[in-house]
């Protein structure tokens, strides 16, 4: 990375330890980018704390000058079992049949999480997150989902060559309609 975005002093990868000690701060983040509603932070932390222990997690995090968290971005490597994996199969088999299913499912890394203050939006620290985050992870693939329609998220995906995966997705317990995104790994440089 080249010149740091305004605002973001340095990109930090964050052991598990160093995760959980800024649990808080990162879901504060995660609630405002979202918009979710405030008691949305308290479901998501033992989500979270859990997902830290999967194999091949990682953690990238931007940081300002006085050690504030500007956004993060995690993700692990994506196992049969997993709540999410086994949605996301069973929509690509319905869909399109299991070899579908199996050729993006086989080898990939989970991109979970990837959230960055709304005032430090648009000042490229989401695309600097997602390229430290990806740097060097040994899978063949790298998945996502998020919800549907026109968003910052949706162009920064759309920019680093993620593709249609699987549209229009009803989640188990979600009535809103995700697109599952993914791309070949590495990313490109830029």
């Amino acid at each position: 990375m080249t010149a740091m975005p305004a605002g973001c002093s340095r990109y930090v990868q964050l052991s598990s330890d160093e995760f959980r000690a800024r649990l808080p701060e990162a879901l504060d983040i995660y609630v405002r980018a979202m918009r979710y509603p405030a008691g949305t932070a308290e479901q998501r932390a033992p989500m979270w704390l859990t997902h830290a222990l999967r194999e091949g997690w990682r953690c990238m995090a931007a940081l300002d000058a006085d050690d504030v968290l500007l956004g993060l971005a995690y993700g692990y490597r994506g196992r049969a079992g997993q709540w999410w994996h086994e949605q996301v199969r069973h929509g690509l088999s319905r869909r399109f049949g299991p070899e579908e299913a199996e050729r993006w499912l086989s080898d990939y890394f989970e991109l979970t999480e990837i959230h960055v203050r709304p005032e430090n939006q648009g000042h490229q620290i989401g695309e600097d997150l997602l390229r430290a985050l990806l740097e060097s992870v040994p899978s063949a693939n790298v998945l996502l989902s998020t919800p549907e329609g026109t968003s910052r998220a949706w162009k920064l995906y759309r920019r680093t060559g993620f593709v249609d995966v699987l549209r229009d997705y009803h989640f188990a317990g979600d009535p809103r309609p995700f697109a599952i995104l993914g791309r070949t790994l590495p990313l490109d440089s830029r």
